[in-house]
């Protein structure tokens, strides 16, 4: 696990979630994300002549073996994976920031009457020529059915983050559906759209443990592809759905192939055994040569997640904030970016990515200044021993740093924090862990000093990060939520609380803005970059659209045909 995930111009925007283009505009060459073409970048070309009906296969690489297939449950990217293509959500994201209808036959607004002035009530209709792979018609019953049982307190819910919130579903007819929300929540249009997939009542309803069924391993969907096969340890296959909703599907099968060695993974994209290098993507080293290649298209394109470093606020020295400052002067960030990383990312001091329309422009930026460093330390009585650390009231300035064992690239970089940090009077140890470790108890109830880290802060394309920031969401005080850094400050939590309330645009930009420069100026975190995905795709296969609003690049393979 190489991350923590739990995936975003303003114009006049009245009361009532407005389209999406309104609510969360996109840069448009950004979010699309870029190709790398000779040695001219080009943007990424669109669907334009599909084929009458499905041909050919797509042999897409995973880097890890996709468990859980059920899209209500907790999982991760390479389980997402899979989800978009078996399943449906009420409406989706797509690159350029715009809520898209599929299941629903509208996005609601206050303009069409989906919501009320309030937020509070929402009416949703839906489109009535879908049906499930066994071939039952699709209706709103299905859609209450999945609301209910995300918030069945014994199921295991992937989040209940918004739709805790939903009280007093009615369905009006088969192809309507209308709830009361609590209070306004106006994240819940992204949360819908972003991992909130529908599952089929008729079968989920007959079973006795909603956390383990038969359809657990062979799901049921509505999406572009059936379920065709698993083969543990090899492959899943999955058949065209031909009778689908939506465009497409253009292939007739696609084949998720497991390669858990990046390089080996590589190297079958360069002989062309794979067509798509899939969620993981090329490691850096190789993007070079990867560009050479010919008939290959590699496309760069930033995602949601920030890596950084993130300190324990309650531990010793992490708790001053001239200590965080410091170490953040102290750290060359851009000699990490280059030596490790080929120069590919950029930097980030905003935990929001900088293609989303809720991005905070202007903050403070980062320098590389150890003299700086020093002389803050200095002054806030951190003094030097006779071994050159520093201590403060018998406390020395040193601690541990953690990251998953085996990340050849976080490992490297921890050896260039030991140097940087050393530099001003400050000692880190490296205490990495397997992944199933850290990212248990060890990361989630706060049992760290500091750890590398790359987290997708977003709430699907939504800024709320009361679950990261929240006072009330830290988990090793017994709140629900994942701030592990132990964040509490609050005017964040004003802010939180006021801008999950607002549907007005420009309400919203200027309340997370606010938040993004406190962040900032209490360095809850120590950001490094925005992260990036290098992905390859074989010359011939059209429609891939790289998608920030999405936690994988292959959300939309119903799109995918060749030419």
């Amino acid at each position: 696990m190489a991350s923590d995930t739990g995936k975003f111009g303003v114009g006049a925007v009245h009361l009532g979630i407005p389209n999406r283009r309104q609510f969360f505009q996109l840069g448009a060459g950004a979010a699309a994300g870029w190709s790398l073409a000779g040695s001219a970048f080009a943007q990424t070309e669109r669907p334009t002549n599909p084929p009458d009906k499905p041909r050919g296969q797509v042999i897409a690489a995973l880097s890890q073996e996709p468990t859980v297939f059920h899209p209500l449950m907790p999982n991760i990217e390479v389980d997402q994976g899979i989800c978009w293509q078996v399943f449906s959500p009420l409406w989706y994201i797509d690159p350029d920031g715009n809520f898209v209808p599929d299941l629903a036959r509208e996005v609601p607004t206050l303009e069409n009457g989906g919501l009320s002035a309030d937020g509070l009530t929402w009416k949703i209709k839906l489109r009535s020529d879908v049906k499930w792979h066994d071939g039952t018609p699709f209706t709103a019953e299905d859609v209450k059915f999945s609301i209910e049982l995300i918030n069945n307190p014994g199921f295991r819910a992937r989040s209940r983050v918004g739709h805790s919130l939903v009280k007093d579903i009615t369905v009006v007819a088969p192809d309507e559906i209308h709830w009361r929300m609590e209070a306004p929540y106006s994240p819940y249009m992204s949360i819908l759209g972003s991992f909130t997939f529908i599952v089929p009542k008729h079968i989920l309803e007959k079973v006795s443990d909603p956390n383990a069924s038969p359809f657990h391993n062979a799901p049921v969907g509505t999406g572009p592809f059936r379920w065709g096969e698993r083969v543990p340890g090899d492959h899943i296959l999955l058949n065209a759905n031909t009778g689908y909703h939506g465009k497409g599907p253009y292939v007739e099968r696609v084949v998720f192939k497991y390669i858990p060695d990046l390089t080996v993974l590589y190297t079958q994209f360069r002989t062309g055994q794979v067509d798509y290098t899939g969620l993981a993507g090329i490691l850096p080293n190789f993007v070079q040569e990867a560009k050479t290649l010919k008939g290959r298209k590699i496309f760069v394109s930033s995602t949601s997640s920030v890596e950084h470093i993130a300190p324990n606020l309650e531990f010793g020295p992490f708790a001053d904030r001239a200590v965080r400052e410091a170490l953040y002067l102290g750290i060359n960030k851009q000699a990490i970016i280059d030596a490790l990383y080929y120069g590919l990312p950029t930097q980030t001091e905003s935990f929001v990515p900088k293609q989303a329309w809720s991005f905070q422009q202007g903050l403070p930026q980062h320098k590389y200044d150890p003299a700086k460093a020093n002389a803050l330390l200095d002054a806030a009585g951190w003094v030097r021993g006779s071994s050159g650390i520093r201590e403060k009231g018998g406390v020395k300035l040193e601690f541990t740093n953690s990251t998953t064992a085996g990340s050849a690239v976080r490992e490297q970089c921890q050896q260039l924090l030991i140097q940087d940090w050393r530099a001003i009077g400050a000692t880190m140890r490296v205490n990495n862990m397997p992944a199933a470790v850290i990212w248990g108890d060890f990361w989630q109830q706060s049992k760290f000093n500091s750890v590398i880290v790359g987290v997708n802060f977003m709430l699907g394309s939504d800024p709320d990060v009361t679950p990261r920031f929240g006072s009330g969401a830290i988990p090793a005080k017994g709140g629900r939520g994942y701030n592990t850094y132990q964040y509490q400050n609050a005017e964040a939590d004003r802010l939180l609380s006021q801008g999950a309330k607002q549907f007005d645009l420009a309400q919203r930009k200027a309340t997370y803005g606010e938040l993004q420069k406190l962040i900032r100026n209490d360095l809850a975190i120590l950001p490094l970059f925005q992260s990036f995905i290098a992905e390859g795709v074989k010359e011939g296969l059209q429609g891939f659209r790289p998608n920030i609003n999405m936690s994988i690049n292959s959300w939309n393979m119903r799109e995918w045909y060749w030419a």
